[in-house]
């Protein structure tokens, strides 16, 4: 994924009949496929619900496909309206429960364990209710174990109680993830086909993109799939690089504005509450020349160390493993003829991020100013995976090792002078992509190059090139990276 990459097209190939496409895609998938033109229409997302909650609702109010009518429309704002909490219904619920109303609304759903010596309990935090400290019954938690960890969307009873605000049921959005079934399924599918189904399955319009562009959009979901993967995305305004991590997944946490702390990140030491490190599978910084990061030193103190082994800790009082992902979105100026502004690239990000011992753990740029911004165009206008099901088969996919050891088996760098964190870092992101495009491992030598290393290079060249121009230590390594396939491998 070269700076020279053709924005008008590449490799002469042609992109995918919508018609053929769609008609496959639902075929094949069933129920776990869903018209990605019905969520738009809906306006749900204008309610403050991720995609992946916005189509779960779709499929359980007015299942279908085609254009939303003004029948189905009606219907979804009036189911929007009873369930979907505003910024100015917190009152009016609470006043309902305080008259003695069982209350039913659609709201994520966290719990939090309360252990002092004067107070020991589990609260349930209701986020769109303001309510922090709701009582939960120990069997509601047993049966969704994921409310402890980044929490849960779906809808939750409520009633009023002597001691408080009482959850009294709970149905969670909840798909049913057969990692199997998507395997079975990418073998009836090109690899030109399947890489659009990734696309429209984040929410985008393929034809919108030119086939090395798409591949460039597939690259946003290598922290997904590949664990304690760390990246820095670089683009100009209005490209989308927020948008799918927000919609995929409630396991993936973006962070735009406000104050980061290491508490925040790493642990909180004095109440012992982990970070966001510990607790989801991508922590997003959005826009992080924006964000206000408290005490620097100890925040890239603290990730560095994490980035080289995947332990958390914060001044030795509290340590655990994690393998969470972290991706840094950042602004970037760009010139007359739409390249980057600024030399080196890394001059945009916050200058305590600008350290080469940091840059280095970072394992790709991904170049986000060859993308197009968007427009009505660049949105599905067909069927897709529901992302709900899309976001929890990504999350899975870490743990399909087969990929992992298949890269590192066959991948090394040209040279005399290699550098050996430059050839784990390709050997990770070529496995993110192989588990993208080809979860069932099922890749020819040539697609296999084409389609995971050469990408995969192109993003470390990039980390690469600023720590070669910014730090002479690593000028006694090769200046250009170049992998072959292990012989024997």
């Amino acid at each position: 994924m070269n700076e020279d990459m053709d924005r008008g097209g590449a490799n002469g190939e042609t992109h995918v009949l919508a018609a053929d496409l769609e008609a496959k895609i639902v075929k094949v998938f069933g129920e776990m496929a869903i018209d990605k033109r019905r969520l738009p229409m809906s306006q749900l997302q204008k309610r403050g619900i991720p995609a992946y909650v916005a189509e779960w609702v779709l499929e359980s109010v007015i299942p279908g496909c085609g254009p939303i009518t003004a029948e189905e429309a009606e219907k979804v704002k009036d189911w929007a309206a009873r369930n979907i909490p505003g910024p100015g219904d917190q009152n009016a619920i609470k006043s309902r429960l305080l008259r003695g109303e069982t209350v039913r609304v659609l709201n994520p759903l966290q719990v939090e364990v309360i252990l002092r010596r004067n107070r020991q309990e589990q609260v349930a935090k209701l986020g769109l209710l303001g309510i922090d400290d709701a009582l939960i019954p120990d069997d509601l938690v047993k049966r969704f174990p994921n409310v402890l960890k980044e929490g849960m969307w779906g809808v939750v009873e409520l009633t009023n109680t002597s001691e408080g605000v009482a959850v009294t049921q709970f149905r969670p959005m909840q798909a049913t993830v057969n990692l199997s079934m998507l395997k079975e399924a990418r073998a009836q599918f090109t690899v030109e086909e399947w890489r659009s189904v990734m696309v429209l399955s984040m929410g985008y319009n393929p034809e919108a993109y030119t086939p090395d562009q798409q591949l460039m959009l597939l690259c946003r979901l290598v922290p997904l799939v590949e664990k304690n993967m760390t990246m820095i995305e670089l683009a100009p305004k209005g490209t989308g690089k927020s948008y799918v991590f927000e919609n995929v997944s409630p396991k993936v946490r973006l962070v735009s504005g406000g104050n980061i702390s290491p508490a925040v990140l790493f642990v909180n030491n004095s109440s012992g509450q982990w970070g966001l490190l510990a607790r989801y599978s991508v922590v997003v910084l959005d826009e992080v020349q924006t964000l206000k990061f408290e005490r620097p030193e100890e925040i890239i103190g603290g990730l560095k160390g994490y980035l080289a082994n995947g332990r958390i800790t914060r001044g030795g009082l509290h340590e655990t493993a994690s393998d969470c992902g972290l991706v840094l979105l950042a602004n970037i100026l760009l010139d007359a003829q739409q390249r980057p502004a600024v030399d080196p690239l890394v001059r945009e990000l916050p200058s305590f991020m600008q350290e080469t011992a940091f840059l280095d753990r970072v394992k790709g740029i991904l170049p986000g100013w060859l993308l197009p911004k968007l427009s009505n165009r660049s949105f599905a206008v067909s069927s897709g995976l529901k992302s709900d099901f899309f976001g929890d088969a990504l999350i899975g996919l870490r743990d399909d090792l087969f990929a992992d050891q298949y890269c590192v088996r066959r991948i090394r760098l040209k040279g005399s002078r290699a550098y050996r964190r430059n050839e784990e870092s390709i050997a990770s992101i070529a496995s993110g992509l192989m588990k993208v495009l080809f979860p069932h491992g099922q890749v020819s030598d040539r697609d296999f190059w084409r389609y995971c290393v050469k990408p995969a290079v192109g993003l470390r060249q990039l980390v690469w090139s600023q720590l070669y121009q910014l730090d002479g230590e690593y000028r006694q390594y090769e200046a250009i990276l170049s992998c072959e396939f292990a012989e024997g491998a």
